[in-house]
């Protein structure tokens, strides 16, 4: 049965939350001065060794607390759980929304009563100053920037779905996911597949206070983000084309690699520099686009340190598909492993 049209669908906005209290204060403060009348917030505590409630209380939310850590996946489930709104909202902790974003999420359900899901984007204003969190949260902006419209994912940072729906779905996978990791690129995956549609909307933008440092970058890019995005991507049987994965960007990474290549050979053969200027040039003219826009906020000193960082980006993207491949493989063997065990004391049973 089609759902109605509703101008002003209740909403629960759930906030997973592990520690960071002083994030989590600018994040509910933010939420305070919403101008969207009929929401509730929760704020789901996974276990957090730091006061959380206290800090909820004053805002007047209301609070769940899980034995954990568990994961936000599992965090956001118990939320799920409890919720009343028609909608549910995924806001993470060092996100700070705007007063109008519970308005223009609830907004884009009213507009289209078939729409499973809507995501929003980080700004290009990152709340922290140092280099690394400028780029990151500034590649963030310019990849959902430039992906508004129908996608085949889900982002929980900033993200709605009907309940209803979440809750066929069964939410997100908290036995895959203890960490923050794809939970809900992995739902968003499962949805769409099934023929629901799920939105960005560029228009729907909050603010990112998370700080990042060159490891929590490599860890979470590759550990929490490609690796496991390949082995979804194995299992779905179908490539993601939306976001960062598509094709000029799947392109930029075997450019790469064949640039590297050609260096090494090039000690050997001279004429290889010249497939390394061609390569090169290559991928500087498929990410045009981004340095132009890198450029225009934040000048060319910055374009000069990004593109190394850039090209490191790409070399373990490639390395971490690899890396998937190899892991979708061995999971495989493993289920089949204990299946077969299963079977044989099945058949030592009768």
């Amino acid at each position: 049965m089609e759902s109605k049209p509703q101008d002003n669908p209740a909403m629960s906005v759930i906030v997973p939350v592990y520690n960071s209290t002083d994030l989590l204060k600018e994040c509910l403060a933010a939420l305070v001065k919403s101008d969207y009348e009929d929401f509730e917030v929760i704020v789901v505590d996974d276990g957090s060794t730091e006061a959380v409630k206290p800090v909820v209380d004053n805002c007047g939310f209301r609070y769940l607390r899980i034995e954990g850590p568990l994961g936000p996946a599992a965090a956001r489930n118990r939320g799920v759980a409890i919720s009343s709104g028609e909608l549910v909202a995924f806001i993470d902790s060092d996100v700070c929304v705007r007063e109008n974003t519970l308005s223009m999420l609830a907004r884009a359900f009213s507009e289209r009563p078939d729409l499973a899901g809507v995501v929003g984007s980080y700004d290009d204003a990152p709340a922290e100053q140092n280099f690394l969190s400028q780029y990151k949260n500034l590649f963030h902006h310019y990849v959902h920037g430039t992906a508004d419209g129908k996608i085949d994912t889900f982002w929980s940072g900033c993200g709605t779905i009907r309940r209803d729906l979440f809750l066929q779905f069964r939410g997100f996978d908290e036995q895959r996911y203890r960490r923050p990791s794809i939970e809900d690129i992995e739902l968003g995956t499962w949805m769409t597949r099934a023929g629901h549609e799920i939105r960005l909307d560029r228009r729907i933008e909050v603010k990112h206070l998370k700080r990042w440092t060159f490891s929590s970058l490599l860890k979470t890019d590759i550990f929490r983000r490609a690796v496991p995005w390949t082995n979804l991507m194995l299992r779905a049987g179908k490539t993601a084309s939306t976001l960062n994965l598509r094709p000029g960007q799947r392109a930029s990474v075997v450019l790469v690699y064949l640039t590297f290549i050609s260096i090494i050979g090039a000690a050997f053969w001279p004429l290889l520099w010249l497939a390394v200027a061609a390569t090169a040039l290559a991928v500087t003219m498929l990410n045009k686009d981004f340095y132009r826009y890198l450029a225009a906020r934040r000048g060319t000193w910055f374009i000069v340190r990004v593109i190394p960082l850039h090209w490191l980006y790409f070399a373990y993207c490639g390395f971490s598909v690899i890396w998937g491949v190899l892991e979708y493989f061995l999971e495989r063997v493993r289920l089949r492993a204990t299946r077969e065990s299963h079977i044989e004391k099945e058949i030592v049973k009768d």
